[in-house]
Order: C-alpha cells, then structure tokens, then sequence
C-alpha cells in the first residue's frame, strides 16, 4: 500500500472528487443477504474513503448517499436506509471530529424523516468548524431537481427586478445549485462495473475525468481509491484546448 501511495503527485490531487456508491444490492445477493446487509457493510467502505482522502489531502469529498429516485424503493428498504443513516451519523461524528473533517449535505434535505433531518444537522453543526475536508452527502438528491430548483430561484429574482434576464451568467446559476461554493469534481468515481451518471451532479461534472470499477462498493478499500487517483493523474485535461496548448502552460 505505501509504494501506492508513493506513486501519489500530491500537487496533482484532484481538489475535489465525487462517488457513486453502487453495489450494495448486488454485494447482498451474492452472499445470499438482505440487501440492507450490503447498506450496512457499505458504510465501512465509505469510512475508509473518507479517511483515506483525508490523508492523502483531498479537499472536497461528495458521496450519493440517497437519490431522489431511491424513494421508490420497498417502504422496508428505505426505513431501513433512513435508520442506517441516524446511527451511522451518530457513530461517526466523533471520527470525522478528531480529522478535523466537516458534513455537509446537498439535496432535498426537507424530504427526509425529521429524526435524519436532527441528527444531520446536529452532526453538520458539531463539525462546522472543521477545516480539514469537507464530506458532502448527497441525500434524497438527483440533477434535474437541483436544476429546477436552480431555475426556479432565478425567475424568484427577475420576478422580483433583483436579476435581469438579459444578464443572467453561468456564476448566477451555478449560485443557485445546492453546491454553490463548492469546487467542480475532478474525478468521478462509479463502482460495481456501472457505466452512467444516474442524475448525478450533471451541471458540476461537465469537465469532470470518470473513473469506472467494477468493484461493488461494500468491497471498495483504500486500495481502490488510490488506483482511481492514480488512474485521474496519467490523464491530460485539457478543457477544450489542444495537447500543445497545455504543454506550454505547464513549461
């Protein structure tokens, strides 16, 4: 692990890098579980990647916890999930205290039972003034609300003559979304051998690398994370300049 890490550029870490946390269904079936057993055995993957960017020097870490599409799930399925992220919250807080690690949360948080709601912005608040990395979750969140509630902010404002249309820009809208303030990913992660987006930060991640696996996402380790990071540094992003444009930069 620690000739990986070595082979780690720490002044080309991706300043913020965004999850896809698939597998845990699947993890369950072929181990003839419950689905909320993979869930369950999810949250030890997500502890490690939280640490493991921590460490390495990460500074924004974004992880889809919750989709808004995950409603739809059995009535059993989501009670569970909700009770899983109460006491995974409960249990963390004082981990992500001693890294000096802050919660956020983007999404439609108000859709969540009011005891996640408490204990979310409990823990948010508990860990505010952590300056080390922030860890956003992503909770009953999918693009297209985000954007509509962007959209919808932004006609509050011409309605109201405090924005005039002719003169809306890419930084009014960007101000809007529920990840205003917070760096574009850099790198996408998605495990278990997925290959979409899932209406996930579709705005943010117009120049963002992607990174498949098809690791399921209870069995993703530290291992895993830094073999995409590594993967993210043998690439050359050239936001829509040429190869010898980049280079002349960098010389």
């Amino acid at each position: 692990m620690e000739k990986l890490l070595e082979k780690i550029h720490k002044d080309r870490l991706p300043k913020h890098v965004a999850v896809i946390m698939d597998g845990n269904g699947r993890w369950a079936r072929k181990k003839g579980l419950l689905r909320i057993n993979g869930h369950k055995n999810g949250v030890k993957a997500v502890r490690e990647t939280v640490e493991t960017s921590a460490k390495i020097g990460i500074k924004h870490l974004t992880l889809y916890a919750f989709s808004t599409e995950n409603w739809r799930r059995p009535k059993e399925e989501v009670d569970a999930l909700m009770t899983l992220l109460i006491t995974t919250l409960k249990k963390e807080v004082k981990t992500l205290s001693s890294n000096q690690i802050r919660l956020n949360a983007i999404g439609d948080i108000d859709s969540l039972p009011e005891k996640a709601r408490a204990e979310l912005a409990e823990v948010m608040e508990l860990t505010s003034s952590n300056e080390r990395m922030t860890v956003h979750l992503a909770l009953s969140y999918s693009s297209r609300w985000e954007i509509v509630e962007a959209t919808r902010k932004l006609l509050e404002k011409v309605e109201s003559g405090a924005l005039k249309s002719k003169d809306l820009t890419e930084k009014d809208f960007e101000s809007a979304l529920s990840t205003a303030g917070i760096p574009d990913p850099e790198l996408l992660i998605r495990t278990s051998g997925e290959h979409r987006i899932s209406n996930y930060l579709l705005w943010q991640i117009a120049y963002t690398e992607l990174y498949f696996t098809d690791v399921l996402w209870p069995d993703f380790r530290e291992k895993d994370l830094i073999e995409a990071l590594l993967d993210f540094q043998g690439r050359e992003r050239r936001f829509g300049k040429t190869s010898d444009q980049i280079k002349e930069v960098d010389a």
